[in-house]
């Protein structure tokens, strides 16, 4: 099946920066304050507020955000935090980053996120200081269950919130449930300011002390109380990212919209859909399916030959990368789902016919499976 010569190939991502961030940040040249100033101030107030935490300190990528989280929390060398092995690699760099050792327990084979009773068998050894738990694809972890496990094995709990901005659990916005939150704004997020992050926390000490460590360890003008690194956001990126702010209650209501023509427009198929689950919003950063009946590659080059980008999120588990080696044990779950995801376009700049489209290719591949 190849691509109609008059249709336009569909993205998987298109970053929408719209006129206001166009001229928050034409603004901001024209102050001339470039640097971290007003504007980061403002969108770390405004997003500690749409988070529904006490405090927000912005950073310069997601990778810092999760770094700069644990080191807020007193974690580095001689700890072990524990995380999923199918996630992007930054998680566990963030805690080597922080002279942490990262420690691993399988996802649940449904939702994909880490899964709370591996999770525990993990915690009973007793050597695990923290856990970060990952939204992955925008589906929130089953926070309930988490914080409990967090309170019952005393470990600090971060939410890695990297591909969910706008998602809830309980009716609580995620990031706003453990210790501390730390989201990206990269451009294929639910929102962005080009590159940038974000820790979110209840906890003063926390806010203070990543504050401290993203301005190298600054308790005053060339006062150093402690080793820091220059993880601070610009103005300029601030400038949109309060722009996008304002958007993303309605950037993440058209990711709903259209996984829910998605779902209603692939069911039946042999593939696996996203499935609901408990008390949780998805924001859909990504709509993922699971190929189980049919070859995932010639799907994927099939919706390529349709004019329909894809991604694999991800096809290598953590575990199983070349910088992680030394890692012995086996996730049998995490590694099964590298070789079925991939991830349709599901972002806000689709038009329904864009979604008919998709939902026509893929059942067109899937039909005889």
């Amino acid at each position: 099946m190849s691509q109609p010569a008059t249709e336009e190939r569909i993205p998987l991502a298109a970053p929408d920066l719209g006129t206001s961030a166009r001229r928050n940040a034409g603004n901001v040249l024209s102050s001339g304050q470039l640097a971290e100033g007003p504007q980061v101030a403002a969108f770390e107030s405004a997003f500690a507020d749409f988070c529904g935490t006490d405090h927000a300190v912005a950073t310069s990528n997601g990778t810092t955000a999760l770094h700069t989280a644990l080191e807020a929390l007193g974690l580095g060398a001689g700890d072990t935090v524990l995380t999923t092995p199918f996630s992007f690699v930054a998680t566990a760099n963030a805690i080597r980053f922080a002279g942490a050792t990262p420690a691993f327990a399988d996802v649940d084979p449904t939702t994909l996120n880490l899964d709370p009773t591996a999770a525990e068998r993990r915690l009973r050894e007793g050597d695990v200081d923290a856990m970060i738990v990952v939204h992955l694809y925008g589906l929130p972890a089953e926070m309930d269950r988490f914080a409990a496990l967090a309170q019952r094995y005393d470990v600090a709990l971060i939410e890695d919130c990297a591909q969910a901005h706008g998602a809830t659990f309980d009716g609580k916005h995620v990031g706003a449930i453990g210790d501390a939150g730390c989201f990206s704004f990269y451009p294929t997020k639910n929102m962005t300011t080009g590159e940038g992050g974000m820790v979110v926390t209840d906890r003063e000490s926390v806010a203070e002390r990543a504050r401290r460590f993203i301005d190298h360890g600054r308790t005053g003008r060339y006062e150093h109380a402690e080793l820091g690194h220059n993880f601070r956001m610009t103005d300029m990126a601030a400038a949109i990212g309060r722009a996008q702010l304002d958007r993303l209650p309605s950037f993440v209501a058209t990711r709903r919209r259209n996984a829910d023509r998605l779902d209603d427009g692939l069911d039946p198929t042999p593939l696996a859909l996203p499935v609901p689950v408990d008390g949780a919003r998805h924001a859909y950063n990504q709509y993922t399916v699971r190929a189980r009946r049919i070859d995932r590659d010639d799907l994927r080059a099939a919706l390529d030959d349709a004019g329909i980008d894809t991604g694999i999120y991800y096809p290598t588990p953590i575990h199983q990368q070349p910088a992680y080696a030394g890692h012995r044990e086996s996730y049998p779950i995490s590694e099964r789902a590298a070789t079925e995801v991939l991830s349709l376009p599901v972002h806000p700049g689709l038009s329904d016919a864009d979604v008919d489209r998709i939902v026509a290719a893929v059942r067109e591949v899937t039909r005889d499976a």
